[in-house]
């Protein structure tokens, strides 16, 4: 799959990140996402194999977002008998974010970027559009932490597995009121909280590499990311648990459906019977090979942002390969005419 597919995904959310980035600063998130939503797509139809998204951002009606069960590439396409081989034929799913923190692109702040995850057929977990409970924590105490114990137990065992006393830890925490309580918790047991706006996939990421300051995420965020953070994760040897979250009680924004009895039914009708089960990289993530691929749209962590000069634009991509055990950061010039300089920086 890597060998197949590597170079044309880099491409996919190379793309999106360019197409979301003419929107930087302009205050219009929509905008961001759906231009974003319409390069991957089409760069996506340009592939030869037949992708299925299992992750995206919607259903059906939604369109012109990438909805779940929307098939993409050559293979799907009217005619495809005549240019694909059925025994040949690369049959994949995909979970796609076109534009992780359309508010962090809309008012130009730092830690967007258009990702993508994807395995063979059935390799990953066919999220719902409900939120989850995540612990995302670096190699070291893989296995270790637990997303059952506390914030303050997980920081005790954090502290011995990267041998840091518990005021060197920080913990990544969405900006919700949800998280009131978890943020006094870790800030009492003197351990230092990062609080974001948007954007966990990144911050899951961040966790898994030495040198960026960030040792543990915590908190409840969209099910959909913590499926690709647990793609990138197990390809990296990371630490990621997610918790399904169906109780819009739990959740305090209103936003996940009508009631918990009706967000119950609707797992369970997905086939999803321990509604309450805790997951881990191999479960979100399953297939036997995992590819990850993201695009800095602004810059963060890990990722320079979409850097445009005249003629052309630079990007900077993350590829995380489960079958040649990489991760690769790659550096792009785009030349979109004939460019008068090329940006070395």
């Amino acid at each position: 799959m890597e060998s197949t597919l590597g170079l044309e995904i880099i491409e996919v959310v190379e793309q999106a990140a360019i197409a979301s980035s003419r929107w930087m600063g302009k205050g219009e998130k929509n905008i961001a996402d759906q231009v974003a939503v319409e390069a991957m797509r089409e760069r996506m139809n340009k592939i030869h194999m037949r992708g299925r998204i299992v992750i995206g951002e919607g259903e059906r009606d939604d369109a012109p977002m990438l909805y779940i069960g929307e098939e993409v590439g050559i293979c799907t396409q009217t005619n495809a008998s005549d240019v694909c081989n059925p025994d040949e034929l690369l049959e994949i799913d995909i979970a796609v974010d076109p534009c992780e923190g359309t508010n962090l692109v809309a008012y130009g702040q730092n830690g967007s970027m258009a990702v993508l995850a994807i395995s063979e057929k059935g390799g990953l977990f066919a999220a719902p559009d409900f939120y989850m409970k995540k612990l995302a924590a670096p190699p070291q105490a893989k296995g270790k932490v637990d997303i059952n114990k506390s914030a303050t137990e997980n920081l005790k065992i954090l502290s011995e597995c990267l041998d840091r006393s518990i005021d060197e830890l920080v913990v990544v925490v969405m900006k919700r009121d949800r998280h009131n309580d978890l943020i006094k918790e870790i800030r009492d047991a003197g351990a230092r909280v990062k609080l974001i706006g948007d954007g966990d996939v990144g911050a899951a990421l961040s966790c898994a590499f030495s040198g960026t300051n960030t040792h543990a995420l915590m908190g409840i965020g969209a099910a959909p990311e913590g499926v690709i953070s647990a793609a990138a994760m197990r390809c990296l040897g990371g630490h990621f648990q997610g918790q399904l979250i169906y109780d819009p009680a739990v959740v305090k924004t209103g936003l996940i459906g009508e009631s918990k009895e009706a967000n119950i039914a609707r797992l369970q009708e997905m086939g999803i019977t321990d509604i309450d089960k805790v997951y881990d990289t191999d479960e979100l993530a399953s297939g036997e090979t995992v590819l990850f691929a993201a695009t800095g749209i602004t810059s963060g962590e890990l990722m320079n942002g979409v850097r445009f000069f005249h003629g052309g634009a630079r990007t900077q991509s993350l590829v995380i390969s489960s079958q040649s055990q990489t991760a690769r950061f790659v550096d792009t010039i785009h030349m979109f005419d004939q460019p008068k300089t090329l940006q070395i920086r």
